[in-house]
């Protein structure tokens, strides 16, 4: 928080002990007190080497004498402040574009980054771990934006590989030739669809296998494809669509064609926008050139079955093949390529992943093959790992069809949003039910999946994301919409919020509703250094809260000074910016009536 009297205490600690001190923090202070503000003093006992207690006592007889300061007790290493109404309010929202610029980072500390996110394969449509995925990806963009940095938003596309050949075997095997329109479907799930047959085929041959091979009994899936009919066939077409075999690339671009036209829709709904969309099919090549030119260089070494391997020094990381002993490419193998063109397409200062952290050794490895290839910019890559998003039945596998589809999704949030809706005002029109129901249910949606901590695994409750009370996106858009909705009423009885008293408001919930808008800045700040979007999320829970305690404590247009009317219109105009700008990083719309 940028507060005068802040800058005062660093002048004063460097006329005293000849040191800067950098940066001050407060807090708000803790309900069992009665300041406004808690000034700890133990960051400044190992900078300055005093104690805590010590310098708490210089501090508060410091400020004692301070024209802003009412009141002040030290408890302990702890200095409590109590701001005179004018000060406290002239510091905090009397200047609105304060706000606003101090957001962003001094230009020397903003960077260029390059964010990938997304990632998803042609074989199937996106699921809730997807809508996890762009929904962090999305936000962590904003974020870093609102912050002052250049962020590149990059989606790759999984396009390729052994994945997308079982879709394909499946379609020639059980297809006839029938296309999306034919059965009603989206492209993406019509393809989704023969993925999860190829499956259940797979299955049973590898259950016949067994039969038939009793050697065979404890041996996984994995370990006998190659040797079921089916796996062989796939196996077969991947080297046949790396040979640029014609029939299999036009049938994989046609499946293609259907998948990309059910993701655009999908996207749509989401609110999603990529700078530029990377496809594995146009990048894996150069990984394979690269990794050649490492063999050559003894970086990577051949196996006997001829497979290109490197042995890292970490045992942690142990062996890794880069390329097949049929030349084929693996998945890191096609990282390495792609790593380096963003590299070279963007120069950015950073890369980051968004990726599930059951890829946490891949990035592991991925990142120490660059930095044995010598890429100095190897050093500033980030896998920003994120945690599973569970059903209540345990958790989700594409193979098996056992996923929360993100159309159907997003089809049923809107369902319990009209719902929601309805129940508190039923005669809105059909336009503006409608309206309202995709904003609320995507603020629901993607407020849930925004208020924990990235990394942590997740339990899924449509029901109780798309609540207007409580630790939801609703809650938030609500308070929005009640200081909209006050703002219009007192415009419409010629009340404004120009030129404010401020020494009018003094009590403790206007105060902290003040103190709370001057944190914003901090928490976007911390929240894109952090890289995580619950600090924001969390801000505004409770800058909703104060705002609602203020309301209930504070009456702002039934009260008969008019004075004291724009000072709280003010303080209220503050927070519904605030909000509109939180919400909106957090890439969720806004209503002004709900």
């Amino acid at each position: 928080m940028q507060l005068n009297f802040l800058s005062d205490i660093q002048k004063f600690l460097y006329k005293e002990f000849n040191t800067e001190v950098g940066n001050l923090e407060v807090t708000l202070c803790p309900p069992e007190f009665s300041a406004d503000l808690t000034f700890s003093c133990f960051p400044l006992a190992k900078i300055l080497h005093r104690s805590p207690m010590q310098l708490a006592t210089k501090v508060g007889d410091f400020l004692s004498s301070h024209p802003d300061i009412e009141k002040v007790e030290c408890i302990k290493a702890f200095v409590n402040i109590t701001l005179k109404p004018k000060a406290l309010f002239r510091d905090t929202v009397a200047d609105p574009q304060k706000i606003q610029s101090e957001v962003m980072l001094p230009e020397n500390q903003r960077r260029k980054i390059l964010i990938e996110y997304s990632a998803p394969n042609t074989n199937k449509p996106q699921h809730l771990g997807h809508v996890r995925n762009n929904t962090i990806g999305m936000a962590t963009a904003s974020l870093l934006k609102r912050a002052g940095n250049h962020v590149t938003q990059i989606n790759l596309v999984n396009d390729r590989g052994i994945h997308i050949c079982k879709s394909m075997r499946a379609y020639q095997l059980f297809g006839n030739n029938t296309t999306p329109e034919d059965a009603g479907k989206k492209g993406d799930h019509f393809v989704g669809d023969f993925y999860v047959a190829y499956n259940k085929e797979l299955k049973r041959q590898v259950a016949s296998l067994k039969i038939e091979h009793p050697e065979y009994t404890e041996k996984t899936e994995d370990e006998l494809f190659i040797k079921t009919k089916i796996g062989s066939e796939t196996q077969h077409m991947l080297k046949a669509w790396e040979s640029q075999d014609p029939a299999v690339r036009a049938l994989w671009n046609k499946m293609n064609s259907w998948v990309f036209k059910g993701f655009a829709e999908t996207y749509k709904r989401l609110g999603i926008h990529f700078d530029h969309t990377y496809l594995e099919s146009q990048t894996y090549t150069l990984g394979k050139d690269i990794v050649h030119e490492g063999i050559k260089k003894g970086i990577f070494k051949l196996r006997k079955d001829g497979a290109a391997i490197i042995e890292f020094p970490d045992k942690n990381l142990g062996t890794k093949v880069v390329l097949r002993s049929d030349g084929t490419s693996v998945y890191v193998t096609q990282d390495i390529g792609t790593t380096l063109l963003k590299q070279r397409d963007y120069e950015p200062d950073q890369q980051i992943w968004v990726v599930g952290d059951e890829q946490k050794y891949h990035f592991q490895v991925l990142f120490a093959i660059l930095k044995a290839l010598g890429y100095t910019w190897a050093n500033q890559l980030t896998h920003m790992a994120y945690g599973m998003v569970n059903l209540p039945s345990g958790k989700m596998k594409s193979r098996e069809g056992t996923v929360v589809d993100a159309d159907e999704l997003f089809d049923e949030m809107e369902k319990l949003a009209k719902e929601a809706t309805l129940q508190r005002n039923d005669d809105l029109s059909e336009e503006e039910l409608n309206k309202r129901s995709k904003i609320i249910s995507m603020a629901a949606l993607k407020f849930m999946l925004l208020k924990v901590n990235p990394k942590t695994t997740i339990m899924f409750d449509p029901a109780a994301a798309i609540r207007f009370e409580g630790d939801t996106g609703p809650y938030i858009l609500y308070a929005y919409a009640r200081i909209s909705s006050m703002l219009h009423k007192a415009a419409q009885q010629g009340l404004s919020a120009d030129a404010p008293n401020w020494e009018l408001m003094s009590s403790a919930s206007e105060k902290k509703l003040a103190i709370r808008c001057a944190m914003y800045p901090d928490t976007i700040q911390k929240a894109a250094q952090e890289l995580d979007s619950s600090v924001l999320s969390s801000y505004l829970l409770d800058l909703s809260k104060d705002f609602s305690n203020f309301y209930n404590k504070c009456s702002v247009l039934n009260i008969e000074n008019k004075d004291l009317i724009k000072a709280r219109l003010a303080l209220c105009n503050a927070v519904r910016n605030i909000l509109k700008d939180g919400l909106n990083t957090l890439t969720i719309n806004t209503l002004e009536n709900m």
